[in-house]
């Protein structure tokens, strides 16, 4: 075959990929500004870790399925954190077991020994799930291993001498968050071992020695502890320690959800300022979230949007599940309550095209979209997302109760499971004054950010046919001081 023919074959075929990429993305209910695979099953966000300009996001993934299967690491990269370009594989099962999930950092001192020629080692370490010992009866199946990567996370090797940390005979041993202690130069791991986090360090990432345990008394227990995370924030000039502890199930409003501690953590032991119990997400269908490596101050949060009360039985048929948009996490007060407020990242704006002034009505709208709106005295209102079939999402504002709600009890596709279809509600933290709210709404999700992120909700929805109506009421006397809409491009576009 002649090299002239050789490459317009290869054109080709990059084409006709590319076009079934493109097509990819015009599923019923496929977002269209969230990050999900091409195709077949994801769950938690995994080894999230920014290195040399670009975003890495690690994620299980069962290539053969689009229910839940033997756990690999799926891999994309973005350099906005708004458009994503899916990459090969990053990690496959193995004699050790699935790959479950874990973080990933950048290991620029070459502590473990692993950097070659100069090159900076990415390190992942992830929990090893035997499923063999699982079925045994074992209580030693999870262990966490380590990968590293020398070409800028393209390419990975899988640590000889795993696994590096062996469970102690706990059957939820897992999910190993990593981050760089500086005052006392070693690495701190922090881990879900059942009904608590246990913390371990290491001098280099290979040898761990257990460092003290949290939460058995304390937060949330409906369910098993699961990815945690813990960094500073900063708050005028102090350093708040932030633990996040994901729950399965025993979430405000049923199933998964993210919970999360205030404290000081002394490079030992981490010690909550209060016993309060927070939530991060309020909606049904943010989980496993946790942050970014290596991005300095900022820290920005993305989380899996399901719920394994319903994940494996959501009505799409070539792909199933996607992530949260990225969101910004920062410390705020209300009066003397301390919370961490989530807010869309501002590379979300590179999307939205010129805002819309909007007066209270119904009109026509094209999804994906942002309705951002403020009231200077908050009353009832709410936001009916709907189409010609009768079917509808309503988000909305109860002054009496002061919460805010989203109810899909009529959303479109609901019997798929028991508890999908219902009306799920949140706090307002901010007892009086003004109110700000802004909807991220994709064509099946919506992402409520209140308050400058005080409380946020995420659900996701299945309507039959695109929701392309917009109907905005308020009760009383109560004007919108600001009430805008903008269309999103689509990043697969």
């Amino acid at each position: 075959m002649n090299t002239k023919r050789l490459f317009f074959i290869i054109v080709f075929f990059i084409a006709i990929a590319s076009v079934h990429g493109q097509q990819a993305y015009k599923e019923p209910h496929r977002p269209q500004i969230h990050f999900s695979p091409k195709e077949k099953w994801t769950n938690d966000p995994n080894g999230m870790v920014y290195h040399n300009g670009i975003y890495h996001l690690f994620f299980q993934y069962y290539p053969d399925s689009t229910v839940w299967g033997p756990m690999h690491w799926g891999h994309a990269t973005s350099k906005d954190l708004v458009h994503w370009q899916q990459q090969p594989i990053a990690l496959y099962p193995d004699s050790l077991g699935y790959i479950f999930s874990g973080s990933a950092v950048v290991d620029k001192n070459n502590t473990s020994g692993f950097g070659k020629n100069g090159k900076t080692p990415l390190v992942a370490i992830f929990t090893h799930h035997d499923p063999k010992g699982e079925k045994e009866g074992r209580n030693n199946f999870q262990n966490q291993s380590l990968a590293y990567s020398l070409d800028d996370g393209k390419s990975w090797t899988k640590y000889n001498g795993n696994p590096v940390l062996k469970s102690p005979g706990i059957t939820d041993f897992r999910d190993p968050k990593v981050f760089w202690h500086e005052p006392q130069k070693k690495w701190i791991m922090t881990l879900a071992t059942k009904d608590r986090i246990t913390f371990y360090s290491s001098p280099d990432l290979k040898n761990w020695t257990k460092e003290s345990e949290f939460g058995k008394e304390l937060g949330a227990h409906g369910g098993v502890w699961e990815c945690p995370d813990l960094f500073s924030l900063d708050d005028n000039g102090k350093k708040v320690w932030v633990l996040i502890v994901n729950l399965n199930p025993g979430g405000p409003n049923g199933g998964s959800a993210t919970q999360y501690f205030i404290g000081d953590f002394n490079g030992n032991k981490f010690t909550p300022m209060d016993s309060s119990t927070r939530w991060l997400d309020y909606g049904p269908d943010e989980y496993a979230g946790i942050t970014w490596c290596n991005t300095g101050a900022r820290k920005i949060f993305l989380g899996w949007m399901s719920n394994w009360s319903y994940a494996n039985v959501v009505p799409t048929a070539t792909w199933r599940n996607a992530m949260t948009i990225p969101r910004e996490l920062k410390i705020k007060h209300v009066g003397t309550a301390i919370h961490v407020a989530s807010e869309p990242v501002a590379e979300l704006n590179s999307i939205r095209l010129n805002p819309v002034a909007l007066s209270p009505g119904a009109r026509k709208i094209a999804l994906p979209g942002r309705l951002d709106l403020s009231m200077d005295k908050p009353d009832n209102f709410s936001v009916t997302l709907s189409n010609d079939a009768g079917e509808e999402v309503v988000i909305g504002y109860n002054k009496e109760q002061q919460q805010f709600f989203i109810d899909r009890s009529r959303s479109g596709i609901t019997d798929f499971q028991k508890d999908f279809a219902g009306k799920f509600v949140a706090p307002r933290f901010r007892p009086s004054g003004s109110m700000d709210l802004s909807l991220i709404i994709d064509v099946s999700s919506v992402e409520l950010f209140a308050d400058n992120g005080l409380t946020v909700m995420t659900a996701i929805f299945f309507p039959a046919k695109p929701f392309d109506r917009l109907r905005m009421q308020s009760a009383g006397n109560a004007p919108f001081k600001k009430l805008t809409y903008a269309n999103c491009k689509s990043i697969w576009k």
